[in-house]
């Protein structure tokens, strides 16, 4: 069985870098059909063992083609959810490991690891020394524990342990353009969706209006409501849509909110001085999220929850039984105890191998060239007739429509047909976003091994296929 083990596990190793090599070679986007994968794979599981090569070889023909490639070059849909090398080679020891690391004593080192290498990360993206980190495995994760501590603490700690009919209902504020993982975490925390305030954007970066903000949170206290806090954001989903944080700040102090702050994907940006200006007033918050398994090269899943206090933390999620307590040792800290849930990964070693092979030097390098092909990008779309630009470029994210030579075309349609073509043909994938309403296509640039030859195939492929589409 042992050398059963090393012969696959060295070709599934060589397997990964050849399709990593393939990739340009492949459509982005998989080309099968609902249910297709499914009708080759057996309805029953088998009931006697089945050899490796067999298993291997149906990997290869029933599933690969079922397979859209996040890891292309030219995948400039949605935001990248990276998986550098390095940091593919770390998840190989971490999964020949299987380590469980919810506590110290579980595995020290993976403990020990992740509060340097988030100390690593504070100090990268400029952060002030009062915050600690967290890795959770999603930022949906950590924005609901965000949620929990805004409630728990609006509640006098009593939420937890009363339900929530014994108090009046809490209020949380956002503007529209926040991702939907914000709603989640408010069903799932108890607070109810009629309870989660949008406030009015303003400005080319649909930044929540401040005034509106406090006007709200002022008619609400008057109310009789609860105002617990402020989930602000940078960077967001649809366009890129950024708050103004330091002023969104000043109304959560004046009112004694808690402020949370999703730079899912724009965070990692911030390891670039120049770009911290999209987040100023980010160190006044109470807890920010990014994730390095978007932009920075991290494998998923890699989310970073900053925190200012980490006790509320850990007195709104942990739990002590006997068995999960460490006797003998002090001055330990048990991440679960940061976290919904109580199992965690060994998630700190791909960071550790990602850092050091590359260097910060490194990783800015790859975000400055990714904003920069953007805005190129958006240039050269917008002198083309036809084309006009919807949102300019946030960091590397833009969106467009396409006109086209009838006037009386629907254009909702025409660019969600014009989109379709765009990812049947294979060359890149984009996605699709409303803005104002109007349908419009997004382009991100951020897969860790882009060039800027790929991205003058997505000009190719957007302009040829616009104009055959009419």
């Amino acid at each position: 069985m042992a050398d059963d083990f090393r012969k696959w596990s060295l070709k599934a190793a060589e397997w990964g870098a050849d399709y990593r090599a393939s990739l340009r070679e492949r459509p982005v986007r998989a080309r099968t059909q609902p249910g297709e994968v499914a009708a080759k794979i057996a309805p029953s599981p088998p009931e006697r063992p089945e050899p490796m090569d067999r298993i291997f070889a149906d990997f290869e023909k029933e599933i690969l083609p079922g397979i859209t490639h996040w890891q292309h070059p030219r995948f400039f849909a949605y935001f990248p959810a990276n998986a550098a090398p390095v940091s593919v080679v770390a998840e190989y020891l971490v999964s020949a490991m299987a380590a469980q690391c919810m506590l110290w004593q579980t595995s020290p080192a993976a403990t020990e690891l992740e509060t340097v290498v988030l100390d690593w990360l504070r100090q990268a993206l400029g952060l002030a020394h009062g915050f600690a980190g967290v890795i959770q495995d999603s930022a949906s994760s950590a924005t609901l524990a965000a949620v929990l501590v805004m409630r728990e603490r609006a509640l006098d700690w009593q939420g937890n342990t009363k339900g929530l009919g014994a108090f009046p209902a809490i209020r949380v504020y956002s503007s529209d353009q926040v991702h939907t993982s914000v709603d989640r975490a408010i069903w799932v925390a108890g607070i109810g969706s009629e309870n989660l305030v949008r406030i009015p954007t303003q400005g080319p970066l649909r930044a929540m209006d401040p005034a509106a903000l406090e006007r709200a949170i002022a008619a609400d206290r008057a109310a009789g409501f609860v105002p617990a806090g402020i989930v602000a954001c940078v960077g967001g989903t649809s366009v890129g849509a950024t708050d103004d944080i330091e002023a969104v700040a000043a109304v959560a102090r004046r009112h004694g909110l808690y402020l949370h702050v999703d730079a899912a994907w724009a965070g990692s940006a911030m390891i670039c001085p120049e770009f911290r200006h999209f987040w100023k007033g980010a160190d006044q918050a109470d807890s920010i999220v990014f994730n390095p398994h978007k932009w920075l090269g991290a494998q998923f899943d890699c989310s970073v929850q900053f925190v200012r206090d980490p006790d509320s933390l850990v007195k709104t999620l942990a739990i002590q039984p006997e068995y999960l307590k460490t006797h003998g040792k002090d001055g330990i800290v048990n991440y679960s105890e940061w976290s919904v849930p109580l199992g965690r990964r060994f998630r700190a070693l791909k960071l550790w191998f990602l850092l050091r092979a590359h260097g910060l030097e490194g990783l800015r390098a790859m975000i400055r060239n990714h904003v920069a092909w953007s805005e190129g990008l958006a240039a050269r779309l917008a002198v083309v007739p036809g084309f006009e630009i919807v949102t300019a470029p946030m960091l590397s994210l833009f969106s467009f429509r396409h006109r086209p030579r009838d006037p009386a075309t629907d254009l909702d349609a025409h660019n969600l047909a014009l989109v379709n073509a765009i990812n049947d043909d294979g060359r890149i994938y984009l996605t699709q976003t409303r803005v104002d309403g109007r349908v419009a296509i997004r382009f991100q640039a951020g897969q860790f091994e882009s060039t800027a030859d790929d991205v003058d195939i997505a000009f190719d492929a957007i302009t040829g296929l616009a104009a055959a589409t009419g």
